[in-house]
């Protein structure tokens, strides 16, 4: 079984039970916790990874970092990660763990790409209407890109729109070759 198929897995069974016993807050801000923590230290996440630590260690380290940090219930789970001998996945699984949520609140993220900064109403006014076209929240990550002439981008999972100037222009010169032929 592939990793990203055993992560979401996982994933699913924590946010089920999650949901089920009514701590899915906790659990959230817990996988946040252990999120930070993994993407600031290198040497943990390559610690889940070896074969070389066995599954005692790896339990035991764990708990010594995140015991004191988060409930004990999400200890619970990522011990038993460690001792699955699926410690490994446990970025992944708080990756999917985040979407899955994402997927059952109804939100969806947008890469919003523009020529120059919007103001706030203007992202407000964008976002608002992405919401509309999708029938979901949005959540849009606003960035700079300096090789559009002007206008907007919009990546959301895999449809992009484009109301950029340049693909406007590209646009009206495919119509004008078109009425030559």
């Amino acid at each position: 079984m592939s990793s990203a198929i055993a992560s979401r897995r996982y994933a699913l069974a924590l946010l089920d039970v999650a949901v089920e016993a009514n701590f899915l807050d906790k659990v959230t801000e817990d996988l946040q916790k252990i999120q930070e923590v993994l993407s600031g230290s290198r040497e943990l996440v390559l610690a889940l990874r070896s074969p070389l630590i066995n599954v005692d260690l790896k339990s035991r380290i764990l708990e010594e970092i995140f015991s004191k940090e988060i409930g004990e219930k999400t200890m619970l789970f990522i011990k038993l990660l460690a001792h699955k001998k699926r410690a490994n996945l446990l970025p992944g699984v708080i990756t999917e763990f985040n979407a899955l949520l994402d997927e059952r609140n109804g939100v969806i993220n947008a890469d919003v790409k523009s020529a120059v900064k919007l103001s706030d109403e203007q992202a407000k006014e964008l976002v608002n209407g992405l919401s509309q076209r999708t029938g979901k929240k949005i959540r849009a990550k606003m960035l700079l890109d300096e090789n559009l002439i002007g206008g907007v981008t919009v990546k959301i999972g895999d449809t992009i729109l484009d109301g950029s100037i340049q693909h406007q222009l590209q646009l009206l010169r495919n119509s004008l070759v078109a009425e030559k032929v």
